[in-house]
């Protein structure tokens, strides 16, 4: 089942340095994918805003691929290839810390994105928004009411002129006191965003986190679907074709 989209923004409009997973062999933007480092101390660790100094390696998979190919011993030689060493340790816990980190890396983004007055909340608010055709994304608290999404959903679909459509708001694998704090506001329960550049880098956060916890997690309806590593693959309003950036540099590890 593929991994759903949380946003109708797709981002595969920008060219930029293309890397390889080591697992999967696909090829993505580094926004899409995961960096592992190499501590001083031989652990490797998720480097998910890659930052870390030093050798990094990609992967693009979701969390039970990964816990697969660590059972497998295939994470462990794919990095003694690319890091040219065998003293390094996988933590038990790898898998968990990258999700830790993805789904804080999202959370941020979204917090971010209110300091900067970016982000709408209040039904009310969202509403007039979606109707006048303003809004570029929708979100809901995992505990939101059906209804009061339905209304929203409806508002966005209106003012998009998609009454009839599937078009509705992503609802995200978090509840309302965790968006809250997130935000730092108070009972957060939708979220909307009318800046396109802003939308398109809370779209990139989640979509980087709902596909490596898999749609076990996140399986929630939403507009439509990934196809692959990257929800990035999708045409969306932005009318992307969500087809891969020419740029020929691919790396596995940097």
């Amino acid at each position: 089942m593929p991994t759903p989209s949380p946003s109708r923004l797709r981002e595969g409009d920008d060219d930029g340095p293309i890397r390889k997973c080591i697992l999967s062999g696909e090829r993505d933007e580094r926004p899409h994918l995961v960096r592992l480092a190499l501590s001083p101390d031989g652990q490797i660790f998720p480097d998910v805003r890659a930052k870390a100094p030093g050798r990094g390696a990609w992967i693009g998979v979701t969390r039970v691929e990964l816990e697969t190919a660590i059972k497998k011993g295939k994470l462990k030689g794919a990095l003694a290839r690319g890091f040219k060493t065998g003293e390094f340790t996988i933590p038990a816990e790898l898998p968990a810390m990258i999700e830790a980190a993805l789904e804080r890396n999202a959370l941020d983004r979204l917090g971010l994105e209110s300091r900067s007055g970016t982000v709408l909340i209040g039904s009310d608010r969202i509403e007039q928004n979606a109707r006048q055709g303003k809004l570029k994304t929708l979100y809901h608290a995992s505990d939101a009411a059906e209804d009061g999404n339905r209304k929203l959903d409806q508002a966005w679909r209106i003012g998009n002129d998609e009454e009839g459509s599937g078009l509705r708001g992503f609802v995200l694998p978090v509840p309302r006191t965790i968006l809250a704090l997130a935000l730092g506001r108070e009972n957060v329960v939708h979220i909307g965003l009318t800046d396109r550049a802003a939308a398109k880098r809370v779209s990139e956060a989640l979509d980087r986190w709902l596909h490596f916890i898999g749609p076990e997690s996140s399986s929630v309806p939403c507009e439509t679907a990934s196809q692959g590593a990257s929800a990035s693959q999708i045409k969306g309003a932005s009318g992307s074709t969500g087809q891969r950036p020419a740029v020929e540099m691919t790396e596995e590890f940097e």
